[in-house]
């Protein structure tokens, strides 16, 4: 694809031919800031991502992950299965906050209804099998009430499956363990999208082996470009489209780009990098990352337009999407400061010569295809509705005074 210079995209820019091209994000932190900070998403915030910037730029349905930390998993600490049910439950109190803005997704239908009430569509995710502790019974808790995607891995290895990072001990699979491939069909028949980022390269290709439907990459970059070991190779991509799965190109720096890696690198080595301290670590990596944010020079837009026509080049232009992991990277690139600008991308992808249905399929389509394929015909999801998950009492952290 031919390259071009691209005009300044202003926050909340319209796509090409000035209407709005509708956004599904694979993969956003922002649950986190909910439940550490007391951050109503349903308002404007301090992150990256909210309901009311969402809305501005363009955002029709959106993947929120429930991530935990390790930290939880020490001694002493809430585990992950209960600090993932207590991400969950604001997951929950959103819905119930702000009803006129967004409504949960459990299946394709879901999101179609959503969209024709002019709402935003939330799916509910898993980032990291530890939060399952082990158990396909707590998988199927999770999905009876409204989990519909989950990331078999986070760089923390399991004992049934290996992620991307180094480390892996002599007790750790070379991919997927026996229970590993049950944690996959089982997430096939429930109608849960499996998503591949973080794992390990035989970890990937065991998880498309086994599963009988499409999976998804959420929120990685292009190995050909960046040797990163969270971005797909090329071979890879190609397996995936045969699976009929897709890849979401992340916003994550460090994964697009050798000299961002660098520079974000040498200052979280700085002094005044590690004495920032908040009161939680929630607060720390918020604080963090504005601080680093003001450091760097934002990584042009156009590496990210890279990494998508990369992924059209080798996966084809059905198979690519965007998983910005808003909330849970520290810098942005230009232009795409928060989710009040993913129009940016439309603008962008039309200068590289991309018409309009195209781009409508990087952004929205092939990830609604996927959600529909996982969770169709034969599968839990197509019927399920959401069992309801009181907050749990005691917070995990709540901002002092």
């Amino acid at each position: 694809m031919a390259e071009h210079t691209l005009s300044g995209a202003r926050r909340g820019q319209k796509g090409p031919h000035g209407a709005l091209i509708p956004v599904f994000d694979t993969h956003c932190d922002s649950l986190q800031r909910d439940l550490d900070l007391g951050h109503d998403l349903g308002t404007s915030t301090r992150g990256h991502l909210d309901l009311v910037r969402g809305r501005e730029g363009g955002l029709a349905a959106v993947v929120l992950v429930c991530w935990c930390d390790p930290l939880h998993l020490e001694p002493g600490q809430l585990g992950a299965r209960e600090r993932t049910k207590h991400l969950l439950a604001r997951g929950h109190q959103l819905l119930g906050r702000h009803p006129d803005q967004v409504r949960w997704v459990g299946n394709h239908q879901h999101l179609t209804e959503a969209r024709e009430a002019g709402q935003i569509g939330a799916l509910f995710g898993i980032e990291g099998g530890h939060s399952i502790e082990g158990s396909l019974e707590n998988l199927e808790w999770f999905f009876e009430r409204g989990v519909r995607v989950m990331t078999l891995v986070w760089n923390n290895h399991l004992d049934w499956i290996r992620s991307c990072r180094d480390g892996a001990g002599p007790n750790i699979p070379a991919g997927l363990s026996s229970f590993g491939r049950e944690v996959v069909q089982t997430m096939n028949r429930l109608g849960m999208l499996v998503d591949l980022s973080h794992a390990g390269e035989q970890s990937f290709y065991d998880a498309l082996e086994v599963s009988s439907a499409p999976v998804l990459v959420s929120h990685s970059g292009c190995y050909a470009l960046h040797d990163h070991p969270r971005n797909l190779r090329d071979a890879q991509m190609k397996v995936l489209a045969q699976n009929r799965g897709v890849l979401g190109i992340v916003f994550c720096t460090p994964f697009l780009d050798a000299q961002a890696r660098a520079t974000e690198s040498r200052l979280r080595e700085t002094k005044e990098y590690q004495s920032i301290s908040g009161f939680n670590p929630t607060d720390t990596f918020l604080q963090q990352a504005e601080w680093l944010q003001s450091q760097v020079k934002p990584l042009p837009l156009d590496r990210v337009l890279d990494h998508i026509c990369h992924g059209v080049d080798v996966a084809g232009i059905d198979h690519v999407g965007i998983g910005s992991d808003f909330d849970g990277i520290e810098c942005t690139p230009d232009q795409l400061s928060s989710a009040a600008c993913y129009q940016a991308l439309a603008v962008g992808l039309a200068a590289r010569g991309l018409n309009r249905a195209d781009i409508t399929k990087i952004l929205f389509s092939n990830s609604q295809r996927v959600l529909a394929e996982a969770t169709g015909p034969g599968t839990r999801a197509a019927e399920a509705s959401l069992q309801a998950l009181e907050c749990p009492k005691v917070s995990c952290g709540t901002p002092p005074g």
